[in-house]
């Protein structure tokens, strides 16, 4: 992969990993265009450290309401840090679940198959839709909405789901403060990205040879510095109610891959 795919891909996994319109989706729609035809180990890792980038912006966008999470939670005290702590951890169960159980089916759907793609990106549409329609509230995250969040985002794995529209969207249909879901769908991924990212890193089966590096450390910085702008951005549109448009968007988007795979 060169540099200018790297850049590429850099930013719209920084763009469309906050704003809901499926990154894995997009990522593999554009691996189709720009003709990714690399090893699939090389293909698998960029997405990996993409991620990772993300990961990266959303700590240091959150980096105070994380402190305050870690604090929260290993000082014991019933505060309120400490049980949106263990709602956060309960949220993981889903996904780590099924990250764990079925990781050779996950990367299967990880070939370019632009109407599987484009399907889920019109159920994002459809999730997006309906959550602009929900009346606004100031109800908080409670045991039950986190866990059902937690499925959300387990299913999200699949590319062409967005995870922080099917996340976000799940939350408010459930009633939750739009803010308070946004948040939450921002900082729930972060441990599930790092420790996806360590066991990526870790096995045999990710290769990094010299020639790698460079792009890969290119698309890492676009991705980064591209996801905090997107992050900051995200938390306002979902407090104004502007979920609609990108609803209008997935949609479009996944007819437009749907035919194209035709």
């Amino acid at each position: 992969m060169d540099v200018l795919n790297a850049i590429i891909l850099g930013i719209i996994q920084g763009l469309t990993e906050f704003l809901p319109v499926s990154s894995s989706g997009h990522l593999e729609i554009f691996k189709v265009i720009l003709g990714d035809n690399k090893l699939p180990n090389e293909s698998l890792l960029m997405t990996v450290i993409l991620h990772f980038a993300t990961a990266c912006s959303t700590i240091v966008v959150f980096k105070d309401d994380i402190k305050d999470l870690i604090l929260g939670l290993f000082s014991f005290e019933k505060n309120d840090s400490f049980w949106f702590s263990v709602k956060i951890i309960l949220s993981m169960v889903p996904a780590v679940f099924v990250g764990f159980f079925f990781e050779s089916e996950i990367e299967s759907l990880f070939n370019g198959n632009l109407i599987i793609v484009g399907s889920m990106l019109i159920l994002t549409g459809a999730l997006l839709f309906l959550a602009d329609k929900a009346k606004p509230s100031e109800k908080k995250i409670s045991f039950s909405s986190s866990l059902l969040v937690g499925i959300a985002q387990a299913i999200a794995i699949i590319p062409g789901i967005s995870r922080s529209g099917s996340t976000i969207s799940t939350a408010v249909i459930l009633g939750i403060d739009k803010e308070n879901a946004a948040k939450f769908s921002f900082l729930m991924v972060v441990p599930l990205i790092i420790g996806k990212v360590i066991k990526d890193i870790t096995s045999a089966e990710t290769i990094v040879n010299n020639e790698s590096v460079f792009p890969l450390i290119i698309g890492f910085v676009f991705a980064f510095i591209t996801g905090m702008i997107a992050c900051k951005w995200m938390i306002k549109l979902v407090k104004n109610s502007k979920l609609k448009y990108f609803s209008i968007y997935c949609f479009l988007v996944g007819i437009f891959s749907i035919i194209s795979a035709i």
